[in-house]
């Protein structure tokens, strides 16, 4: 009978995902993983301790055991530290991202391995296909609640060992589930946003490391209209506040070599893009299907799939959009697709 850690995070997802491993027969233990504390630099909002209380209750009514994981230190490394590096060079990370990436598929799986585990489970939205040796990613039943798009970046060695129990169900599918488990967080409501940020706005989140540093704002024609605070709190596509003008303006380039905030209007050509360059291009089967593929991409969650074409140049990924992408923001991420399986994606340069 094969081991299953399943990390349990005290929403109704990971609850009724494992309940359903216990239904199939898996030797299930919850895991509750804490990976963030205020700290006398940084402070935000996360209710771990409420979280895990959570979790307690449900393993509890499942009848298996509870382990509390601590990966503070890895965390902060890999992900608190990516966003407010990125942020400060100017673009606009994807913590989601990297957080499965190095965290939930890096040292939450390497952990469950080393005790002993033959895998470890999640209540991701998504579904997994192994044909002829490889595995493939797979979109979720529920299209709306798809979360391939932050699972781009999983590799073949660690889909060998994940399971997304929850990924042939939609959200109220899951729901009833809950109730018909008599699970105690059949009713929770749906966590959104970064843990440690919370209700903060991020602005103000990211002002306790990154200083302010103003600069002109300037309009795409080049006259100047204001004065910003800073460029990384400023996000390509945002509508700007605090600039009077006969019309809305949105953020539609950012200079860091001259410090400049550039704003227009809705559809200024500047805000339109019909390439991009990507960085470290990663394809889950371990390679691309082709030199040049055909595909569907989409550049932000939940974003409607985009046509587009991947020239798979190790050193010079492009992605070519069928049509003009409104607010291409460097930092983020584009993700592939063909059909159901999800290729992989990369960062935008």
């Amino acid at each position: 009978m094969n081991k299953v850690l399943i990390a349990m995070s005290g929403g109704v997802d990971s609850s009724v995902a494992a309940a359903l491993l216990l239904e199939q027969g898996y030797r299930v233990t919850g895991a509750f993983m804490k990976q963030w504390s205020e700290t006398k630099e940084l402070s935000g909002v996360c209710s771990w301790k409420e979280d895990r209380r959570d979790a307690l209750r449900v393993a509890a009514k499942l009848g298996i055991p509870l382990v509390t994981l601590d990966f503070e230190k890895e965390y902060n490394d890999r992900v608190v530290s990516y966003l407010f590096s990125e942020y400060e060079a100017g673009r606009t990370p994807n913590p989601d991202v990297m957080c499965n990436r190095y965290i939930k598929f890096g040292v939450w799986l390497d952990k469950a391995r080393a005790l002993g585990f033959d895998y470890l489970a999640t209540g991701h939205y998504a579904q997994m296909m192994q044909k002829d040796g490889t595995y493939h990613l797979l979109k979720a039943k529920d299209e709306d609640k798809d979360q391939t798009y932050f699972l781009h970046q999983i590799a073949q060695e660690q889909l060998a060992h994940v399971l997304f129990p929850i990924g042939a169900y939609t959200k109220p599918d899951v729901r009833k589930l809950a109730h018909d488990f008599h699970l105690p967080t059949a009713e929770r409501e749906e966590s959104m946003g970064i843990c440690f940020i919370g209700e903060i706005p991020i602005n103000q989140f990211l002002q306790q490391k990154i200083k302010p540093k103003p600069g002109n704002i300037i309009l795409s024609g080049g006259a100047v209209v204001g004065e910003h605070q800073g460029l990384p709190f400023y996000t390509i596509g945002q509508r700007h506040v605090g600039v009077s003008g006969s019309e809305p303006l949105f953020v539609v380039a950012k200079n860091t070599q001259t410090n400049e905030l550039v704003v227009g209007s809705e559809n200024d050509p500047l805000l339109y893009t019909r390439t991009s360059r990507v960085l470290d291009m990663h394809w889950i089967e371990g390679a691309p299907p082709a030199a040049s593929v055909n595909c569907e991409v989409r550049l932000r969650h939940r974003q409607p799939l985009q046509k587009a074409t991947v020239q798979t140049d190790p050193q010079n990924t492009v992605v070519e959009y069928e049509s003009p992408q409104r607010a291409v923001t460097p930092g983020q991420f584009v993700v592939c697709y063909m059909g159901n399986q999800c290729l992989g994606g990369g960062i935008i340069a």
